[in-house]
């Protein structure tokens, strides 16, 4: 059984740092990304590690977001840093049945956490 658990969400001014984690058991861990659900927008991909190992990033959310994954304890990490009004969402840990894929189509994600808010004020 697949389950994913994020963690580490919640409220922050502008310009602060948060730091989301997320728990992944029962699948290969291999390609895993973080989506974003914000007031009045669909759901968007902000990182992933792809299966090969790379990382890749929303336009909006490059140099002020790290993606990371820890192999051996299976969780993937996502630190952000000068956040922004903008970034207020909930924040949804995913992954994929298959490694080829691209990273931020949505219909190709199986597995799915139950997300975590992250608010950012002005």
């Amino acid at each position: 059984q697949v389950e994913l658990l994020e963690s580490g969400g919640g409220s922050v001014q502008a310009g602060g740092s948060l730091s989301l984690s997320c728990a992944a058991s029962g699948l290969t861990f291999g390609h895993i990304s973080w989506f974003r659900l914000a007031p009045g927008k669909g759901r968007r991909g902000v990182a992933a590690i792809q299966c090969d190992g790379s990382a890749t990033y929303r336009d909006s959310v490059r140099g002020r977001f790290t993606v990371s994954k820890d192999d051996v304890k299976t969780i993937l990490h996502l630190q952000m840093d000068n956040l922004k009004p903008e970034d207020t969402a909930i924040y949804y840990c995913a992954a994929p049945s298959t490694c080829s894929i691209t990273w931020d189509a949505l219909e190709k994600y199986s597995y799915w956490g139950q997300g975590t808010q992250v608010t950012v004020s002005s």
